[in-house]
């Protein structure tokens, strides 16, 4: 092997790796995130529950009440949708991998 950049031979490791592609999840569970605030502003919009009082509890909720509670439902299942379909793309796409050749550099300081 011949020197890299100036860097002896003994410095210089090369080795075969596996790279894949992975989905980033934080992105996903934005998005999922965003589907569920979504989701929630249609179904408090759609369906007016709120003009009459509560068979469990006799209170009458505003529609902002009522559109919090749908989001606490909303927004955690559309983070968990977005990770499932995460995951079933890792699992498909992530056999896909491609094995190339990697440098390792040891670099040295002297003083």
């Amino acid at each position: 092997m011949s020197s890299h950049a100036g860097v002896p031979d003994d410095q210089l490791v090369s080795e075969q790796v596996s790279v894949r592609r992975s989905p980033r999840y934080g992105v996903f569970a934005g998005v999922g995130a965003a589907f569920g605030i979504v989701v929630a502003m249609i179904l408090a919009t759609a369906f007016d529950g709120t003009s009459e009082p509560s068979p469990f509890t006799e209170v009458v909720y505003s529609p902002s009440q009522a559109f919090g509670f749908i989001l606490l439902w909303c927004v955690p299942a559309g983070i968990l949708l977005a990770m499932i379909v995460a995951l079933l793309l890792e699992w498909t796409l992530g056999r896909r991998t491609r094995r190339v050749s990697a440098v390792h550099e040891t670099v040295v300081e002297t003083d």
